[in-house]
């Protein structure tokens, strides 16, 4: 048996099994379907909080105060993922849980400015602080618990699974609204329907809990690649470290971040920019989380096989060639085929790379400072343009005039993120094993007899 941190005998353990994995992903998508279905209802919910003089500045509202959640992403971060390196990633996603949980009840029962006044957006914008604050520590442990526990060969793969828990989130979220915009008059719609969605995510609190209490704990674990710190090495020792990939890291996932939010915001743009049905919104919005969840696994396998960087590299060079043609088509045309097939093709070949990213970034990270700083990295980035995505995106189209902004906005953080990709090194255990083995092979060759 391993002694580890603290002092802690590690029981002999096996590895993650499939219901393991099963049951950290699906935690990890229930709390993103309670996150983000926010921004499905983002109109309804500013006419509920944030009455105002025109449509356009209660949607701001609303959208600003989904930003706040972010602004507590990096405390809980921080502190939440510092905790999952000291205590274990188990508890930490446990706690987590729970705080998103209480947060999407309060959140869904609020009444609403009419009946309570000004205490109607105050306890609005404390339950988004309160989920960015969970969800600032949920991706960190959670990935570094995936990573931890596989084979070196699996990581990809197994990494690739938060990533695609996300997006089956997304997508349930995206059948949800779908069903409520069909079945829902507009006026019951934007009275009470949106909180029928967050209460679903509500009624599944307790199941996700049961769920995360049967996880094994991986912290204690021995590495089985990357080579331990020094015996003493401080956590900042080893941060300073880090810093290089931690900063390539946090462009990349800066970068893809704002196209992650940008799909998010395809049902109010198809409403609000395009004039279209919001049914449509909803169907091209959920296609891609379908083709996403897929195209994520893919990419995290092939990784395993082909190794880290030309999955990233070129993955991401595809999605930054075809950003403009697809939304050209769908402006162009206005066009529900358009919408919802441009959508759905540009979205799953976005998060092609997102597996691989994270397993790029938690390989590079030292196992002590693995959960904080993964959670910090992402959160940081999610926090800057997460939060602020849709708020400037609004807001380009409005000065602009052009349904074309959110494409130029896109494109330019596509290539800012290819140039770093390009940057990153390999870290695929295989690849990085065939490496050392063709070197090795190659000097004894060399070596004169």
């Amino acid at each position: 048996m391993a002694e580890g941190p603290g002092g802690i005998i590690a029981q002999p353990f096996a590895g993650l099994k499939r219901r393991h994995i099963a049951a950290a992903t699906l935690g990890n998508a229930l709390e993103f379907y309670d996150f983000l279905t926010y921004t499905f209802f983002a109109i309804q919910i500013g006419h509920a909080f944030f009455p105002a003089q025109s449509a356009y500045g209660s949607l701001m509202l609303s959208l600003a105060t989904f930003g706040v959640g972010f602004a507590t992403r990096p405390i809980g971060a921080i502190v939440l993922g510092a905790y999952a390196d000291r205590v274990g990633r188990k508890p930490a996603m446990i706690l987590s849980y729970t705080m998103i949980g209480a947060s999407i009840i309060a959140m869904a029962l609020i009444p609403t400015y009419a009946s309570i006044g000004l205490a109607a957006p105050i306890l609005a914008v404390v339950a988004r602080m309160v989920q960015g604050f969970s969800l600032g520590g949920e991706v960190g442990s959670n990935t570094a618990f995936l990573l931890e526990g596989v084979a070196p060969e699996r990581r990809g793969f197994t990494v690739s699974w938060q990533g695609s828990s996300q997006l089956i989130a997304l997508t349930v979220g995206g059948v949800v609204g779908t069903i409520l915009t069909a079945l829902m008059p507009h006026d019951l719609l934007d009275t009470y329907g949106w909180r029928i969605a967050f209460l679903l995510g509500a009624a599944t609190l307790p199941f996700g809990l049961w769920l995360r209490n049967s996880l094994p704990e991986t912290l204690h674990q021995p590495e089985t690649v990357a080579v331990a710190p020094a015996q003493g090495t401080s956590r900042l020792r080893l941060a300073q470290n880090s810093i290089r990939i931690m900063i390539l890291g946090l462009v990349v996932l800066a970068c893809g971040t704002i196209g992650s939010y940008i799909f998010t915001y395809i049902v109010t743009y198809a409403q609000n920019t395009l004039h279209m049905k919001p049914i449509l919104g909803f169907v091209a919005e959920t296609g891609g989380y379908v083709l996403g969840a897929i195209t994520v696994l893919y990419g995290g396998w092939l990784s395993d096989r082909y190794g880290r960087w030309p999955v990233n590299v070129y993955g991401n060079l595809l999605f930054l060639v075809l950003i403009y043609p697809s939304f050209y088509w769908v402006v162009a045309t206005h066009s529900a085929f358009a919408l919802i097939a441009g959508m759905t093709l540009l979205a799953g070949i976005a998060n092609f790379t997102f597996g691989c990213v994270c397993a790029t970034l938690a390989e590079g990270l030292p196992k002590p400072i693995r959960g904080s700083g993964f959670a910090v990295v992402y959160s940081v980035a999610i926090s800057v343009f997460g939060g602020t995505t849709q708020f400037v995106v609004t807001w380009l189209i409005h000065v602009t005039g052009s349904a074309l902004a959110p494409a130029w906005y896109l494109l330019a953080a596509t290539a800012v993120a290819q140039v770093a990709m390009m940057m990153i090194p390999e870290s695929a255990p295989a690849k990085i094993a065939r490496r050392r083995s063709g070197a090795s092979s190659a000097a004894v060759l060399a070596t004169p007899n």
